[in-house]
C-alpha cells in the first residue's frame, strides 16, 4: 500500500513539473503555439523573388557584390580559377544569349548585368544532389547545408546558370575580415547565394539590396499582391535567364 502511494505521488509530482515547465518552454520558442516565435520580426513570404534593373546599374559599381561578399565571408583568391561568386557581373550578351539580335544596341550588348543564384521554382541542383545538401524551402529559397556537402559537384553540373562555386582551397585565409555572424566554409565544399536567409530571419532585406545605392535591386514576396516586387513586375516588361529550360528562375530583369 505504501509502495503504491509513493509511486502515485511521484507520478503526480512529475506531472505538475511538466505543467509548470511547458509555458516557459513555449515562451522560448519550443512549443507548438503559432502565436509564439523565436524571431517575431522575421520576414515571411510564400515565394521570394528579386527584380533587377540593369539600366540603373553604373558600369563600374560593385556595391551589391561587396555588401554580399562581406556579409557571407566570401573569400577572394585573387584569380579566376579559384574564384568564389555569390553575386557578380557579366555582359548582357553572355547572360541572355537568346536575346542576341540585330536590333540590340551595342550598349546593351556590353552592359554589365548583375547575376546570382536564381532560386528556381524547379531547381535542377536539388534533384541531382545525392546527400540532400542542396534543398529547397517552402518559400522557394534554395539552400546549402555545408555539413552535408561532399564536394561531388553534381549541383555545379546541374545548374545551367553557373551560380555555384567550389572551394578547391581552404577559403578562411583569403577572407579579408571575417563576419562572426555567418559560418565560414571549408575546402571541398560548394557554396552559393542563399537570398540572405539569415537576414530574412532577423527582419532584414538581403545585403545586396541594402547595399545598392541606385535601388536597382528589389526583393519581395511574389505571392503578396501589395509587395513592391509584384507591382514592378506588373508594370514593367521583364525577362529571365534561359526560360526555355523549365527551371522557372525567380530573378527577373527589367528591360
Amino acid at each position: 500500500m505504501n509502495h503504491s502511494r509513493r509511486t502515485f505521488l511521484k507520478i503526480m509530482g512529475l506531472s505538475l513539473v511538466g505543467v509548470s515547465i511547458k509555458p516557459g518552454f513555449e515562451a522560448l520558442g519550443g512549443g507548438d503555439s503559432p502565436k509564439i516565435s523565436r524571431y517575431p520580426e522575421r520576414l515571411v513570404g510564400k515565394r521570394w523573388a528579386m527584380a533587377v534593373s540593369p539600366k540603373k546599374c553604373p558600369s563600374s559599381c560593385r556595391d551589391c557584390i561587396e555588401a554580399c561578399h562581406r556579409a557571407h565571408n566570401v573569400p577572394d583568391f585573387k584569380n579566376s580559377k579559384d574564384e568564389i561568386k555569390w553575386i557578380w557581373n557579366e555582359p548582357f550578351r553572355n547572360v541572355f544569349p537568346e536575346q542576341e539580335h540585330d536590333c540590340l544596341t551595342e550598349g546593351w550588348r556590353r552592359k554589365q548585368v548583375v547575376v546570382l543564384c536564381n532560386h528556381c521554382a524547379n531547381p535542377p541542383c536539388v534533384r541531382v544532389c545525392p546527400t540532400k545538401a542542396t534543398f529547397q524551402r517552402k518559400d522557394g529559397v534554395v539552400m546549402m547545408d555545408y555539413h552535408r556537402c561532399i564536394g561531388c559537384r553534381f549541383c555545379i553540373a546541374g545548374c545551367p546558370y553557373g551560380a555555384r562555386s567550389m572551394n578547391y582551397r581552404d577559403p578562411r585565409p583569403f577572407i579579408k575580415e571575417i563576419n562572426p555572424g555567418f559560418p565560414t566554409r571549408t575546402k571541398g565544399v560548394v557554396e552559393k547565394c542563399n537570398f540572405c536567409e539569415e537576414r530574412l530571419a532577423k527582419g532584414l532585406l538581403p545585403a545586396c539590396v541594402e547595399g545598392c545605392k541606385e535601388k536597382a535591386l528589389v526583393f519581395g514576396d511574389l505571392e503578396n499582391p501589395e509587395a513592391e516586387i509584384r507591382k514592378i513586375l506588373q508594370a514593367h516588361f521583364t525577362i529571365r535567364r534561359k526560360p526555355g529550360l523549365g527551371t522557372r528562375p525567380q530573378v527577373y530583369y527589367i528591360v
